[in-house]
């Protein structure tokens, strides 16, 4: 049985939020809000009376671009072209993983404090979803899979290189594919995310080993639906085998698009910009109105807490007009922590810096 989609449990406080003479500072989902860069879109629109099928593993243009820009802006070096694939989103390939790689019956790892679609992904396939930051609580059991996640959704926390060459080891040994979800790897603040994929990590051996992007939070295309997934060709040619004969299709536009977004360093530069100035407002006005903010080195969110119940800080900021999410959607170790998002405008952003520090 899956659990209730977490957001519906948001409804009354967000009524509130929007209840505030000056309007709701929507801080609770990662959605972005700046416009697509116009490379982006002119390279959506250059290919939109093409009237065939895609294909499920992408245009060479495409993939040559990730593979390009994995060891451009990331260090990954060695990556086949055909170890990358297109994926509907981050989210599709998160939720249905562990059904693709057949790990039904067997333990899915994730951390203690994790994005829910990891949990509702295990479920789908009819394993078993274990919260766990260290392997050796898990014994002598050997999981189907392990899901890593750096920089962590919620809590922006950074693995260390030497926390994940001791993953790669562990699962090595016992022939466990390891997945991390790096889709906020861009987005480093006080701290460099490295990609399992790196020399550093890996020793450039990609074998069991999977590395999951987006381009929704870095390049604004969340409404795409565009990420990739790439790393072992064999683990990868599998997925993609399975993926033909599902559908599981990118649109030809989009495919596109994220060709355009992949080769263009710039339009990354700005965004991450935009956050940052975002981000140092935030969490001075936070700590102002006596917030102590947690790990938070990288990513999108800024994960902090006044010691009390989730709840009644999302509480607490709904009456501001401030809408954030509770630690509680993460996991029950969430429990005093709120997520608060860096995804609003400045003008939004600036509403809730002052309504934080007048409280």
């Amino acid at each position: 049985m899956l659990p209730d989609f977490p957001w519906d449990s948001l409804a009354g406080h967000a009524a509130r939020a929007r209840a505030h003479p000056d309007g709701v500072v929507d801080l609770s989902v990662g959605t972005p809000v700046d416009p697509v860069p116009p490379v982006i879109r002119a390279a959506l629109a250059s290919v939109s009376e093409v009237p065939g099928y895609p294909t499920t593993h992408g245009t060479p243009a495409l993939r040559a671009a990730a593979v390009a820009a994995m060891a451009r802006r990331f260090g990954v070096v060695g990556l086949s072209e055909g170890a990358v694939l297109p994926t509907i989103g981050s989210k599709e390939l998160v939720a249905w993983l562990p059904t693709l790689l057949g790990v039904g019956g067997r333990a899915v790892v994730f951390p203690e404090v994790a994005y829910p679609t990891y949990e509702v992904g295990a479920l789908l396939a009819g394993a078993r979803p274990v919260r766990s930051d260290g392997l050796t609580a898990l014994g002598p059991e050997v999981p189907g899979l392990i899901w890593l996640n750096s920089p962590a959704n919620p809590t922006g926390r950074v693995l260390p290189v030497e926390h994940l060459r001791k993953v790669v080891s562990w699962a090595r040994e016992r022939g466990v594919v390891v997945a991390s979800d790096e889709c906020y790897l861009a987005l480093g603040w006080d701290a460099e995310p490295v990609s399992i994929l790196h020399p550093s990590v890996c020793d450039g051996d990609f074998t069991g080993l999977l590395a999951v992007h987006s381009l929704s939070k870095s390049s604004s295309l969340a409404g795409y639906r565009a990420g990739f997934l790439t790393g072992d060709p064999a683990l990868v040619a599998k997925l993609l085998e399975i993926r033909k004969h599902a559908g599981m299709i990118v649109p030809f536009p989009v495919q596109a698009a994220m060709s355009a977004a992949l080769a263009d360093d710039d339009h990354i530069a700005a965004q991450k910009a935009r956050f940052g100035r975002r981000r140092d407002a935030l969490r001075a006005a936070l700590v102002e109105a006596g917030f102590t903010v947690e790990h938070s080195e990288a990513g999108l969110y800024l994960w902090a807490t006044r010691g009390e119940s989730a709840w009644d800080t999302v509480s607490w900021l709904a009456d501001l007009g401030v809408l954030v999410a509770p630690g509680t959607f993460y996991g029950p170790a969430g429990d005093k922590h709120v997520r608060v998002a860096l995804t609003a405008t400045d003008e939004r952003v600036t509403a809730a810096v002052v309504r934080l520090t007048t409280a």
